[in-house]
């Protein structure tokens, strides 16, 4: 799920589309307008799954796509190498999600954790 806004409305922190990847702003730096144009905005960004680094360049009128991220809850039911199988909280459905490798020591059997869920994509992410 995605929506629609001006580029003028984004802000550090936020996410945003770019390049059909939900990414997470790291810095906007807008221009002045000017003698035959509008103002532009540089945005910065790094994808949310891949960890790329992305920047567009766009003038701030005009619109951009955000994705819709959200953050759930699982429990923990298995870990095999660097597969761990969850078990959703609200709808207790199960799948296994790769363990990043910053989070390898702190994913245990049978605790709760959290993930990251945004345009059909999943990833553990344990801030």
């Amino acid at each position: 799920m995605k929506e629609q806004v001006d580029v003028k409305e984004l802000k550090e922190g936020r996410y945003v589309i770019i390049d059909d990847e939900p990414c997470v702003i790291k810095s906007i730096s807008k221009s002045k307008p000017g003698k035959h144009g509008s103002a532009k905005a540089r945005v910065e960004a790094i994808g949310i799954f891949d960890n790329q680094k992305r920047s567009i360049i766009s003038s701030v009128s005009s619109k951009i796509f955000v994705p819709l991220v959200e953050r759930k809850s699982a429990q923990v039911l298995s870990i095999s190498d660097d597969i761990a199988q969850l078990m959703n909280m609200d709808d207790y459905s199960t799948f296994e999600l790769k363990i990043p490798e910053e989070y390898k020591d702190r994913v245990k059997e049978g605790e709760e954790i959290t993930y990251i869920t945004s345009m059909g994509k999943m990833k553990i992410d344990l801030r």
